[in-house]
């Protein structure tokens, strides 16, 4: 019975398998094409299979070289599954470890941590800010705070705010020598709005929420477009700008004064998308991550009585 490869050239048969192509394998792995070649050549020869074949410029799997290479995926799969239980041994019972897209990081949790801190100083919270999905079972995470449709397989999740979308501006600009008192006063100020896709959403831009309030046929390309809300949020607080923005992301700033509603119209996203909490379903669910979602839960709660305190959503 032949010996199967190890762990070095199980990476190199995956990647070659992902790529077809021995360049694009070796600057995945920090090698040279001619290492890639060889390392392959030599797997071929010992096994007595050909794995790739070479037809012209392109390069595909055998039979065989499918088979290995969808072994070879599984197997680093399940080596790194167990690394990250390994580690999470080593871990101190105190930490808990978030993950978090930048933009909720820093328009909304960070501004309520220190009283998570408060409350519990006996958990040691630690983050991951990143817009990489995370794996529970591969990466060292307890719980995510994640926007989309909540549909994470093997996983439960929270529902945090629904995504309310309003034009804010500074109170400076509100009450400057151009006055914002209907939304038609709107077309003589400079307006921004981010442009985001993603699994089958586009997000509200001006003509939308123009529609909403008598105003059709507006015209977003005359528009300042952001790739990130909090970039258009910062372009509001300049005073020169009127941003349309998810009153969760803004609600701090609205109740510190850094930021105002000029009209409490605001239009929503499909209800079925949303920031939520998303953790490993299990019987028992940790402690630490219990706590961290029960508080960010009311802190939520708290947030959406204030959105819907006098507002109106088509």
């Amino acid at each position: 019975m032949r010996s199967a490869p190890g762990t070095r050239t199980l990476r190199t048969l995956a990647a070659a398998g992902r790529h077809l192509n021995f360049t694009r394998a070796a600057d995945e792995l920090g090698l040279t094409p001619a290492a890639v070649s060889f390392q392959i050549k030599e797997l071929e020869t010992t096994l007595g299979y050909e794995l790739f074949q070479r037809t012209g410029r392109s390069m595909v799997l055998t039979d065989a070289g499918k088979i290995l290479c969808a072994a070879a995926e599984e197997a680093i799969d399940t080596m790194n599954r167990a690394v990250s239980r390994v580690a999470r041994l080593k871990r101190d019972e105190r930490q808990l470890k978030v993950t978090v897209d930048p933009q909720f990081a820093t328009k909304w949790l960070m501004r309520h941590i220190v009283e998570f801190r408060r409350r519990h100083p006996e958990i040691d919270v630690r983050f991951d800010v990143s817009y990489e999905l995370r794996d529970f079972e591969i990466d060292d995470v307890d719980i995510a705070i994640r926007f989309g449709t909540g549909n994470y397989p093997g996983c439960t999740t929270d529902r945090l705010f629904s995504n309310v979308i309003a034009p804010v501006c500074s109170p400076r600009l509100l009450k400057g020598e151009r006055p914002i008192r209907t939304p038609s006063d709107l077309l003589q100020h400079t307006l921004a709005h981010i442009h985001w896709t993603g699994d089958g959403l586009t997000w509200p831009t001006w003509s939308v929420w123009m529609a909403a309030a008598g105003i059709p046929d507006f015209d977003d390309d005359n528009t300042l477009v952001f790739e990130k809300s909090s970039d258009a949020i910062e372009a509001a607080m300049t005073g020169e700008v009127v941003a349309l923005a998810d009153f969760s992301m803004v609600a701090n700033d609205l109740s510190e004064g850094r930021l105002v509603r000029p009209f409490d119209l605001g239009v929503t996203v499909p209800p079925e998308f949303g920031y939520y909490l998303v953790y490993p379903t299990a019987e028992t669910l940790n402690e630490r991550v219990a706590v961290f979602r029960d508080w960010v839960l009311e802190a939520a709660r708290a947030v959406q009585g204030r959105e819907a305190a006098g507002s109106s959503f088509p």
